[in-house]
């Protein structure tokens, strides 16, 4: 059996430390990307964890990004955004956490891009989907608050470099942000 549970610390790491069944109590069963249960039937899947992001512009052009105030990567630049809760829909979710992070009202606009990324840094780490918008402000004054410590906004050619941003998936964001300037 430990051999099989080393498998799922790698490849499921949302099931990372599940060993009995949530619903009945008995023994779970592994598979590489799931755990099943003998006693009640329940099945658990591995799936990324749906988040929402915002490549925030201003009129002047620049790239409103923040610095995270929590761990993972606390201190490092990230874009805005945030875990969707339970049966939100992202827009809905992204409006939310633009709100609740910057204090700003935002219109999304155009997709800019879904990527899979590592959150955390150890064991408990997991896999989220990162869904991310352009996105304009239309109401409120910017404030840190919530997970991050400072709002910050960049012209194009004044980015952080990539050692200072907090996520691969930011760092690709953001280069692609740049390129099509």
């Amino acid at each position: 059996m430990s051999d099989t549970w080393g498998i799922i610390l790698w490849c499921m790491p949302e099931l990372h430390g599940w060993r009995l069944c949530p619903r009945c109590g008995a023994e779970l069963i592994a598979e590489p990307t799931s755990a099943s249960c003998p006693g009640c039937g329940s099945r658990y899947y591995a799936n990324s964890a749906p988040t929402v992001g915002a490549l925030c512009e201003d009129e002047l052009g620049r790239l409103m990004l923040v610095r995270r105030a929590i761990e993972p990567r606390k201190g490092k630049w990230d874009t805005p955004g945030g875990f969707l809760e339970e049966g939100e829909a992202p827009l809905d979710g992204l409006r939310r956490e633009l709100r609740e992070e910057t204090g700003l009202e935002i219109e999304p606009g155009e997709f800019f891009g879904a990527l899979i990324d590592l959150y955390g840094d150890d064991a408990e780490a997991k896999f989220v989907l990162s869904l991310n918008w352009i996105t304009r402000i239309v109401g409120g004054e910017p404030m840190a608050a919530d997970d991050i410590s400072e709002i910050r906004w960049f012209a194009a050619d004044e980015l952080p470099g990539e050692d200072e941003i907090g996520f691969p998936s930011v760092t690709k964001l953001v280069r692609r942000w740049r390129e099509r300037r």
